[in-house]
């Protein structure tokens, strides 16, 4: 028989421990986040339903995206024991300079709207972090207001081709002159893509306040607050724009971009040139051969076409055709440093992430994206120790393997 006795306070003194309250909001609700999906979920419920899937969603189906999920949850880790893991170097060479982690933060359009800090937020962050930052042509801060707001800040431009070719050499000036390190041209975007939450939720840049919205902004009225209260979106390209993501890109982009197109921006552009949107290796072959620093394998986070290859299946293929010629980069899909690590056993050079950070700026304006790369670090350093692996650049394909 278990005999019962009532615990002394000495005894449950030790056990009481008061935690002190956590005054500030964002603070307390980035402490609860531990993982990126973490942040997803705060970001969800800050932010209104459109904005929110139009940095969540992809198109038509979202084939794309599921897969590229999918293709990282097969990934089969293989760890060496004994290894002296008590320190470990995340960092790695990335178009010839160090980064201190081996990702650097996606261009990613409209950023503004997502949160009213923006890009200045995002770029501060990747100086702080020691990573490269990339501005998009949709940006929705000027390519000059990116530069000062973080003049030592490793930052790239990332160019889409508009039917106005003028346009197009007055940015690459203006991002040479502003101190751009690399330009990033995307060539998968000859025309917009069916992203279907968008078109379901009757998105515009920048929001309209009809009947939905003004109703969903009874439950999001900090966000509509600050979208009303600062400065009126401002794009890094443009002056303004009324209307849909699509309609903008269908009006401005050029469907009629060919290798020749490359060929005029290197010309141009004096730094590293990188190319992203590739997807398959005779692709990634031309565009070396035509001036490419850098491949960056992306099917636009699965934003343009739907049931588009999966990056972490084609990087062998690609591999193999590039070899040393130029540097491969990866994103679509990442969501931890693991997936990280994954890409970089698998053999790319480094990875872009887009929306683990924009769910961090929704979640906490520029504390929530230091908390995406805190997770990211974190998640990064603990994969690596217990590979038994002390260093980035000693990964290999023995440490990383697909199941089927």
């Amino acid at each position: 028989m278990t005999r019962r006795q009532l615990p002394r306070w000495s005894e449950l003194r030790p056990l009481l421990r008061v935690k002190t309250p956590t005054l500030d909001p964002v603070q307390r609700r980035l402490a609860q986040a531990h993982t990126i999906d973490d942040l997803r979920t705060v970001a969800r419920r800050r932010t209104p339903r459109a904005v929110f899937d139009y940095t969540d969603g992809a198109a038509e189906q979202e084939t794309s995206l599921r897969r590229a999920h999918q293709s990282f949850s097969r990934i089969e880790f293989h760890p060496n024991v004994l290894r002296d893991v008590s320190a470990v170097d995340t960092s790695r060479s990335m178009l010839g300079s160090r980064s201190a982690l081996p990702f650097a933060f996606a261009p990613t359009g409209f950023t503004r709207m997502m949160q009213h800090e923006g890009e200045r937020a995002v770029v501060r962050v990747a100086d702080r972090a020691g990573i490269p930052f990339g501005l998009s042509t949709m940006g929705t801060t000027s390519i000059e207001d990116v530069a000062s707001a973080a003049p030592r800040a490793r930052k790239w431009f990332q160019l889409y081709v508009w039917k106005d070719r003028a346009a197009g050499e007055e940015l690459v000036r203006r991002a040479q002159e502003s101190g751009y390190e690399a330009l990033v041209l995307t060539v998968d975007t000859p025309v917009a893509g069916a992203r279907m939450r968008d078109v379901r939720n009757g998105l515009t840049i920048p929001p309209s306040l009809t009947l939905r919205t003004v109703l969903d902004g009874a439950t999001h009225p900090t966000w509509w607050f600050n979208l009303l209260t600062t400065e009126p979106l401002q794009f890094a390209s443009l002056s303004s724009w009324e209307g849909t993501v699509a309609d903008l890109i269908n009006k401005m982009f050029d469907p009629t971009i060919t290798v020749e197109d490359l060929e005029w921006l290197r010309g141009l552009w004096k730094g590293p040139l990188i190319v992203k949107g590739i997807q398959n290796a005779a692709d990634a072959r031309m565009v070396v051969d035509h001036g490419a620093d850098a491949v960056i394998l992306s099917n636009h986070g699965g934003r343009q076409l739907d049931r588009a290859p999966t990056m972490l299946e084609l990087l062998p293929s690609v591999l193999d055709r590039v070899g040393d010629d130029a540097e491969i980069y990866l994103d679509t899909g990442i969501r931890s440093g693991a997936d990280i690590v994954a890409a970089l056993a698998r053999g790319a050079r480094g990875c872009l992430v887009g929306r683990a950070f924009l769910y961090g700026l929704m979640a906490g304006g520029e504390r929530g994206v230091a908390r995406t790369v805190e997770i990211l670090s974190s998640e990064i350093t603990r994969t690596l120790q217990l590979l038994g692996v002390t260093s980035v650049d000693d990964l290999t394909e023995e440490h990383a393997t697909l199941r089927n």
